[in-house]
This record gives C-alpha cells, sequence and structure tokens, in this order.
C-alpha cells in the first residue's frame, strides 16, 4: 500500500514539473463572438424578506483531566525503492538539439 500511495505522489509531483517546464507558443489567433440581447424591464419589483426571533442556547465550554490507556508508537529505518524522475525544459530541449 505504502508503495502505490509513494508512487501516485511521485507521478504527480512531476506532472506538476513536467507542466512548468512547458515552451508556449501560440500558433493562431482565438475569437469569440457573444450574442447580443435586449431586456426589457415588465413590472418593478417589491422584496419582503421574513422576519425571525431566534433564540440561541446557551453552551458552556469546560475542560476536565481524564485518564486513559494510549499506545506507543515506535519508528525503524527501512531501505525502499522509490521512483526517480528526470525532467527536460523546452529550453534544455533546444539546447541539446543544438549541439547535435
Amino acid at each position: 500500500m505504502r508503495h502505490h500511495v509513494s508512487l501516485i505522489a511521485t507521478l504527480l509531483a512531476a506532472a506538476s514539473l513536467g507542466l512548468a517546464g512547458c515552451d508556449v507558443r501560440k500558433t493562431e489567433e482565438g475569437n469569440v463572438t457573444l450574442p447580443k440581447y435586449e431586456v426589457s424591464k415588465t413590472q418593478e419589483g417589491n422584496v419582503n424578506l421574513p422576519k425571525y426571533d431566534v433564540t440561541a442556547p446557551d453552551v458552556d465550554v469546560k475542560s476536565k483531566q481524564v485518564e486513559v490507556t494510549v499506545p506507543k508508537v515506535t519508528t525503524e529505518k527501512e531501505t525502499v525503492t522509490v521512483p526517480s524522475i528526470d525532467v527536460k525544459t523546452a529550453d534544455e530541449k533546444k539546447r541539446e538539439e543544438g549541439k547535435k
């Protein structure tokens, strides 16, 4: 289970780094034409909201000392294999192509 969680976390981190290293160029202009509407008011509005009288309860928050049994947690070091990710940005890829 731990292996799956660490793999998913690593993939998400790689995806976010990959997006940060992108080289984006606009290749075409966009255009949006919004439709035109005409609206006319047919009557005057009147708003009358209801009124309420609310009596809220009294709440007293206190604390007291209670003795409970608590489990002890220990940790140990363990060697695990984790994925390694190498990300090349668009600029790095262009520099490499220029050297060839």
